[in-house]
């Protein structure tokens, strides 16, 4: 299922790469992009446990400050080439055959389908940071595989939580989740059975560490093996 995750997850990274006309390549081991991705996204996301670090190293920007590389299986040691470790992470599974957890009554939970509303999506996501906001262009409404879900109140004009959903031929991807007022358990039911009524009978995948990681798995989804990213120094 790690294999699986890791497709999914750089399917996403290239989705937000193509948005700002940048997409990467998809080899047999890795996804690489040559030019430096945008903040917060990897510039490689290895596919298989036997990648190697030159393979990947070989095919992206190390001179451009920000270079990162997020080693799905976290077998790589990247030190000696100049990286230190940004952060761990564990993958995470929920299989298709649980039941939908209970939303919250009062978030009404959607897919987003203007720029004017990816925007708002965008700024409660960045807690009102103008720089990070700017990552989710309307380009991303026109990817097929990619649904940005927003949960909101008072009538659909205050949004409270969130997440991207990218869907691979197997599973269902969750990033970005966000909860205001760091309310993840709520974010997560929410978002969890909007997914479950969207794509009934799909398992879900994706990665999360911290408090996140913990409401994750409340939720049902179970923790799997560890990922690492690293970033140059």
């Amino acid at each position: 299922m790690i294999t699986v995750s890791a497709r999914n997850n750089a399917e996403w990274c290239d989705a937000m790469c193509r948005a700002h006309g940048n997409p990467g390549v998809f080899g047999e081991r890795a996804w690489t992009s040559e030019r430096r991705t945008p903040p917060l996204y990897p510039d490689a996301v290895t596919l298989a446990p036997d990648a190697t670090a030159r393979e990947v190293l070989e095919e992206i920007d190390r001179e451009a400050p920000g270079c990162s590389v997020k080693d799905s299986f976290g077998r790589l040691d990247l030190s000696a080439d100049g990286f230190d470790v940004l952060f761990e992470a564990r993958w995470i599974y929920r299989p298709a055959t649980l039941a939908a957890p209970a939303a919250p009554d009062d978030v009404v939970w959607r897919p987003v389908r203007t720029a004017g509303n990816l925007a708002a999506w965008a700024v409660a996501w960045s807690d009102g940071d103008e720089d990070l906001a700017g990552l989710f262009r309307p380009e991303l409404l026109e990817d097929r595989a990619t649904t940005v879900l927003a949960g909101t109140t008072d009538g659909g004009t205050r949004t409270v939580a969130g997440a991207v959903v990218s869907r691979s031929s197997s599973v269902v991807g969750i990033s970005n989740l966000f909860g205001t007022d760091a309310d993840l358990e709520r974010a997560w039911a929410g978002c969890l059975a909007t997914v479950t009524r969207f794509w009934p009978g799909t398992p879900v995948v994706g990665y999360e560490d911290g408090d996140s990681l913990t409401e994750a798995i409340r939720q049902g989804c179970v923790p799997g093996a560890p990922l690492r990213v690293w970033l140059a120094s």
